[in-house]
């Protein structure tokens, strides 16, 4: 089995349109578990080069609810891929190894998965200078860790961490925190 590859391509308009669609299919199988579904990573950061993949979170009331939703997201065309390392969340892709199109990511609604993925979002949503700064860093990466997907995506960690920090430290001074003094 081939690793997969990195490979970035320019901020595609479709993908908001493909998310949508996903969207509807994945509604169509469970929308009975779903609590809400949200357009994540990369693709939803207008202007942003990304690998063309859509990822999607999907808030469910709780992760036992998942092993209900596999045999209709799987004829809907998702597969489901048990990753034990991902405790707080559960994985489902569209199209094969390597090439998938569509990576859905089921969380709980709220939770701190749901929450983070979120945040970093909305972070660089908001501030268009560190979306470019991410950017920059995944084509550097992308370069250096062409055919090296894990490595790839653990070296972005730190940036993303930074990015999570600095979401809550700003949240936090809008919400009017007071201090002790």
């Amino acid at each position: 089995m081939k690793t997969p590859t990195v490979h970035l391509v320019e901020y595609d308009v479709t993908w908001k349109k493909t998310f949508e669609e996903e969207k509807q299919s994945i509604l169509h199988a469970v929308q009975e578990k779903v609590v809400a579904i949200e357009h994540i990573g990369s693709t939803s950061i207008e202007g942003l080069s990304a690998k063309p993949i859509i990822d999607i979170a999907v808030g469910v009331h709780h992760l036992d609810e998942v092993d209900s939703m596999k045999e209709p997201l799987e004829r809907a065309g998702y597969e489901y891929i048990h990753k034990p390392e991902l405790e707080d969340r559960r994985f489902f892709r569209k199209g094969g190894w390597g090439n998938g199109k569509t990576h859905v990511h089921v969380c709980e609604y709220g939770g701190s998965q749901w929450k983070e993925k979120l945040a970093f979002r909305d972070y660089l949503r908001a501030h268009p200078a560190l979306a470019k700064e991410y950017e920059e860093l995944k084509q550097t990466l992308a370069s250096r860790y062409k055919d090296d997907r894990p490595t790839y995506t653990s070296e972005k960690e730190p940036f993303i961490k930074k990015v999570l920090e600095r979401a809550k430290d700003e949240a936090g001074k809008n919400r009017g925190v007071e201090s002790d003094e």
